[in-house]
């Protein structure tokens, strides 16, 4: 499994901006799909954000989709997420998740496409 860290968060104004990052500590990820996926204590986590191993295909949620953007440097075996505007109801624990793949231009939407997990990092907007 990889070693999925992810950094970044933290307490922002709502209209903010954040760019998280996600690195692998013990192997590449430019064999990995790569998302993004928030939770709320008491909800089911979110799919934000997808990226695929070449970084031909991204997507996002409805819910971030226009004021964020996913990319991946394969060299740096790092991914990042943008978030633009951010809104208090963006608050939540953001998770980084790969998922081994041969395929070039896949990512998921669900959690359960994913096999490795960071432990994710805090983001908190103030209204």
């Amino acid at each position: 499994q990889a070693q999925l860290v992810e950094s970044g968060g933290g307490l922002v104004q709502a209209g903010g901006s954040l760019r998280l990052s996600c690195t692998a500590s013990d192997r590449t990820l430019s064999r990995d799909a790569v998302g993004w996926f928030r939770r709320v204590p008491g909800n089911e986590r979110e799919f934000v954000a997808g990226i695929s191993r070449t970084s031909e295909r991204t997507g996002y949620g409805d819910s971030v989709k226009g004021r964020s953007s996913i990319s991946r440097d394969n060299v740096k075996n790092v991914a990042y997420l943008q978030i633009n505007d951010l809104k208090p109801e963006d608050t939540a624990v953001y998770y980084c998740a790969t998922s081994l793949t041969f395929l070039l231009t896949w990512y998921g939407t669900t959690a359960s496409e994913y096999t490795d997990w960071g432990q994710g990092t805090q983001v908190t907007v103030a209204s």
